[in-house]
């Protein structure tokens, strides 16, 4: 990233302020009626993940093992990193298809009541690198989207996925 007249070029095609923080996460969380050990199996489990957010899982989501998630238009794989049931799941994943840029992803899960708070953290994203301030934002979509399917698959038992 290059500074001249307050304001920081990326690679050539954005502008920002020059005080702009380059790097970036993707927050966000929601309250779900599922206790935590049942929005846990959702992330954790093969089965259970293919059933709100890839069509098919090629792997294990066990701490070490990396697997590939599918969709009818793409594949992306998941390595676990961290698990600890029913709290933590932790996975790296790429966001660009060269793989020049791979994140951590951070779910943590807490019971509410009777139910969970779920909360996701993505990134770092380092926006003053080529192509990755498109990938933040198609990240931030994928999670958005993501965060509504679980919602929709634990508390109303509905599959809000696209098909073909």
């Amino acid at each position: 990233a290059a500074t001249a007249l307050g304001v920081v070029w990326l690679a050539g095609m954005k502008y920002l302020p020059a005080d702009t923080e380059l790097r970036r996460w993707i927050r966000m969380h929601r309250r779900l009626d599922a206790p935590p050990d049942r929005v846990y199996r959702t992330w954790a489990d093969p089965e259970e993940l293919a059933r709100w957010l890839p069509e098919q899982i090629d792997g294990g989501l066990a701490v070490g093992s990396r697997s590939s998630l599918v969709w009818p238009d793409q594949r992306v794989w998941w390595e676990v990193v961290e698990a600890r049931p029913p709290r933590t799941f932790v996975f790296r994943r790429p966001w660009l298809p060269d793989e020049r840029l791979v994140t951590r992803v951070d779910v943590n899960i807490e019971p509410v009541g009777y139910g969970s708070r779920v909360q996701l953290e993505d990134g770092p994203f380092p926006l003053d690198q080529p192509g990755v301030i498109d990938a933040w934002a198609v990240a931030l979509e994928h999670w958005s989207e993501a965060i509504a399917m679980l919602r929709a698959h634990l508390d109303f038992s509905v599959d809000l996925r696209r098909r073909g």
